[in-house]
């Protein structure tokens, strides 16, 4: 940082006013996995970005996922990860797994992890005040402790952002019959976002955001209005592991979110680029 002028440090501040000013006192739902939640660097990265969007007013929630790390331990305990289309596949061992790692080790490591970084965070998952209702997800393959999202409740969430927390969530959900069903990380920040009102979805991922031709990361889209999305699936633009993540932008900004993005957490800041630059990051659908 010590080779910009003060000139310069003065011109990014001024440009990052206007954006300060837009989203003071508004939500931002943030969804993080990838890269982002592996490297160190990356990882001080996102932590003091969130710091710095909650001291200029902003409610951040932070959504994570934690698949290497369910994987590892299962590993460990001598067993295979299988998925179907994206998904893991989940049985009752490994759902036990997914609730220790997820609501516990990880969970409860980035509370501390934000906290070293002066954030005021609290660990939460969709099991508390009923948070994440759902019942259990029907595919063509038994998937198993896989649930679908049938309701949100936002109550614990706004309790904890109105006391000033950065509330940190992982994304297990409660049954109706008292089981425990994994959901995919991504819909459920789609989800808590449109349940949130929020003026923005930010997904973070390892790819540059929507490419025209998926091996050229020069060919990045950075702008998509959720009606174009159909033909550039025709088109095979969106395609594979892609899908999953579009969709989720898509139906947030259906329900009601201002912008969905699906931003580069490999690129120091990458959150902060977004907020508050003119340029932004990645791909915004709107």
């Amino acid at each position: 940082m010590n080779d910009i002028t003060n000139k310069d440090r003065a011109k990014v501040l001024i440009q990052a006013l206007p954006y300060i000013q837009k989203y003071s006192g508004q939500t931002v739902v943030i969804k993080y996995g990838g890269n982002a939640m592996i490297s160190d660097e990356l990882k001080d990265a996102v932590m003091s970005d969130i710091v710095l969007l909650r001291l200029v007013g902003i409610n951040v929630v932070l959504v994570h996922g934690g698949g290497p790390e369910i994987s590892g331990m299962l590993n460990k305990i001598g067993k295979e990860s299988k998925f179907v289309n994206g998904l893991r596949v989940t049985d009752k061992e490994t759902i036990d797994v997914v609730q220790m790692v997820l609501a516990g080790k990880v969970n409860k490591s980035l509370v501390q992890l934000l906290e070293q970084h002066s954030g005021k965070a609290i660990g939460l998952c969709g099991l508390d005040g009923r948070m994440i209702m759902a019942e259990k997800k029907i595919a063509s393959e038994d998937l198993g402790f896989v649930g679908e999202i049938t309701e949100v409740n936002t109550e614990v969430i706004t309790n904890a952002t109105e006391r000033g927390y950065i509330p940190i969530i992982s994304t297990i959900a409660g049954g109706y019959n008292g089981a425990v069903y994994n959901i995919n990380a991504d819909l459920a920040a789609a989800r808590i976002a449109a349940e949130l009102k929020a003026a923005k979805l930010i997904l973070m991922t390892d790819i540059r955001g929507l490419l025209k031709d998926k091996n050229d990361e020069d060919t990045l889209i950075p702008v998509v209005n959720v009606s174009e999305v159909p033909s550039l699936k025709r088109e095979g633009i969106i395609s594979g592991g892609m899908i999953p993540k579009i969709d989720c932008c898509v139906e947030a900004v259906r329900r009601g979110v201002k912008r969905a993005h699906i931003i580069d957490g490999r690129i120091l800041h990458s959150i902060l680029i977004e907020m508050f630059s003119d340029e932004g990051i990645g791909t915004m659908f709107y």
